[in-house]
């Protein structure tokens, strides 16, 4: 973990073998942590899963993954109303959202974030890009 200051987890991961595991299990972990993964913790972890898994497949790294969760009293650098995840990697071209068929075996990733999260998209960083959700969190 690169970074843990209370509302912000964030780690880099080399794009080899394994990575996937990685990211799942400190995605786990600190939603763990924070108290929220009975509440967000199998949709994170499966989204994070297939965009870590997207990014494997056109860069070889590294991948970023970050979690920013919502500041208790509203303010401060986590203003925002859920859980913010961001997978970045160097790759400036944004991913592709296709219909895959009953029989594709990929091609599902970026229609399980639209479909999963709240708000979701990409931004071209320096070097690369960044492909974002959040996820909505009671109360």
């Amino acid at each position: 973990m690169i970074d843990s200051e209370g509302d912000c987890a964030e780690w880099t991961f080399p794009a080899v073998p394994g990575a996937v595991r990685s990211a799942r299990h400190a995605v786990h972990e600190a939603l763990s942590a924070w108290g929220l993964d009975a509440v967000v913790g199998d949709v994170t972890v499966l989204l994070v899963s297939e965009l870590v898994t997207n990014s494997m497949r056109y860069t070889s790294g590294p991948i970023g993954v970050r979690l920013v969760r919502p500041h208790p009293n509203g303010d401060g650098p986590a203003a925002h109303p859920g859980l913010l995840v961001e997978v970045s990697d160097p790759l400036p071209d944004p991913p592709t959202e296709r219909m895959a068929g009953p029989e594709d075996e990929g091609g599902r990733g970026l229609q399980l974030v639209a479909c999963s999260a709240r708000r979701w998209g990409t931004r071209r960083g320096k070097t690369g890009k960044t492909v974002w959700f959040e996820l909505a969190l009671p109360g």
